[in-house]
């Protein structure tokens, strides 16, 4: 075997090779190295954590529909601004008009008798029209009670002639056996129906 030289040892770390224990220490040394490169170095400390979270990407889809939803809401509010504005224009409009009418009430005094006429003969056809109107609700209340009844009627016609065909088809001989004339007939008249 071959003799090694100081120079040699200081090549392998430095450390003598003949003693055990600093073998194992060269061992446990190498171990934590490896790992500090497998999992990316030493790790991050508390200051470079939080920075990393508080970095701010330029896409975050919650401030992005927030600000849509705030412009939104500015061009509505400015709509209705302006259609507050025009409809304050037009009041201004519509009051200076009616006060030049408020100065011919002299004249208005004999329009109002006339109304007042018109309306003493209204009130007769008013009479009259909730007369009519009452004789026609009256005749097509009847008549949708005469529906009715004949509905009613029909319906229970049916339902006892359904519990005497039940009562033929569930009847029994002595033996327990099912009647077949009743469920003959019974298909006869379905099978006459369904031709005609």
């Amino acid at each position: 075997m071959k003799s090694r030289t100081a120079e040699d040892e200081s090549h392998h770390g430095g450390a003598p090779i003949n003693g055990g224990k600093s073998i194992k220490k060269h061992k446990q040394m190498m171990m934590k190295k490896k790992n500090m490169r497998r999992l990316g170095g030493g790790g991050l400390s508390l200051e470079a954590f939080a920075n990393a979270k508080s970095t701010t990407n330029n896409y975050n889809p919650a401030l992005i529909k927030k600000q849509k939803e705030f412009y939104k809401n500015a061009k509505y509010v400015s709509k209705y601004k302006k259609s507050q504005k025009r409809q304050g224009k037009q009041n201004d409009i519509s009051s200076a008009i009616r006060q030049p009418q408020d100065e011919n009430e002299g004249e208005g005094v004999s329009q109002r008798s006339k109304k007042n006429k018109k309306k003493k003969d209204s009130s007769h056809s008013l009479k009259e029209l909730y007369e009519k109107n009452r004789e026609e609700e009256e005749r097509t209340r009847i008549e949708r009670e005469a529906i009715f009844q004949a509905k009613k009627e029909k319906r229970e016609r049916v339902e006892s002639q359904r519990k005497a065909a039940r009562e033929k088809m569930f009847k029994r001989t002595r033996k327990g056996q099912p009647v077949m004339k009743y469920r003959i007939e019974h298909l006869l008249q379905t099978i006459q129906g369904s031709t005609s």
